[in-house]
């Protein structure tokens, strides 16, 4: 696994146009590279901040959107359309105003989908959807997404992995139900560390002084299972994207003068 690098922008706005200007360019290159891109999304203000970025950048037409793979962390199991689903929430700000291909977005089920309220038969159709997915390439029963976004909440939970939860240990599954999440709803589906870990670059999003201690716990060498953003590296390229205020605890020799 990649060790992490850090940048350092000024505020949370600044933070959110760097990222998708760097986004729009990775997404590019790898279409350029191999004909086609995947990248996972993740909710949450700085992931719902970052898509609506990279609604209004003047570069997103450089895109081939209906050559784009897009995939999620994990998701709030609720019904299909409920405001609170990251899918609901990524098409609003993004998705429904791009030229997408239906079929290469891979949203996870709904509660109200073929599974009902069973988020673990849920869970284990979308791993059943990335094996498929998945090439003699990749090595694995994940696609090697070119990029992987990731939130860092307060507590430093990643995805829908909490510190301490049973889905943080899991080893072989690649995607899991949730269960009793500290954080409402307490019940969602989520990719795993080793799922995490197949992408070809992971990055980490944090903004606001509420981020600050989880940053620096983080990235201080703390355990995956007491920090789970500890264990979120990506292949070839692990990126830790803050604004000033979650930056607030680090050593200021963790990251270059230039990134600020």
């Amino acid at each position: 696994m990649s060790a992490p690098q850090v940048v350092v922008h000024r505020d949370k706005e600044l933070m959110a146009k760097a990222a998708a200007a760097r986004l729009i360019t990775k997404i590019v290159d790898a279409q350029a590279a191999r004909g086609s891109a995947s990248v996972v999304l993740t909710g949450g203000r700085n992931g719902n901040g970052l898509l609506a970025a990279l609604a209004e950048a003047p570069a997103r037409d450089a895109v081939d959107w209906s050559r784009l793979d897009l995939w999620w962390g994990d998701e709030r199991f609720a019904p299909d359309g409920d405001p609170e689903r990251n899918h609901t929430q990524a098409r609003e700000v993004l998705l429904n105003s791009v030229p997408l291909n239906p079929a290469r977005v891979h949203p996870m089920p709904p509660a109200d989908g073929p599974y009902g309220h069973d988020a673990d038969a849920a869970a284990e159709a979308y791993a059943i959807e990335l094996a498929a997915a998945a090439g003699p390439e990749d090595h694995g029963p994940v696609p090697s997404f070119d990029v992987l976004l990731l939130g860092v909440g307060p507590d430093t939970h990643v995805a829908s992995l909490f510190p301490e939860l049973p889905a943080v240990y899991e080893k072989e599954r690649t995607v899991v139900g949730v269960h009793g999440a500290p954080k409402p709803p307490p019940t969602r589906i989520s990719l795993t560390l080793p799922a995490i870990r197949a992408a070809r670059e992971v990055w980490l999003l944090a903004a606001g002084e509420d981020k600050a201690n989880a940053a620096a716990i983080a990235l201080s060498g703390a355990g995956e299972v007491q920090a789970p953003a500890a264990g979120a590296r990506g292949r070839s390229r692990t990126l830790w994207l803050l604004d000033e205020a979650a930056a607030s605890q680090l050593p200021r020799g963790l990251y270059p003068p230039a990134s600020a």
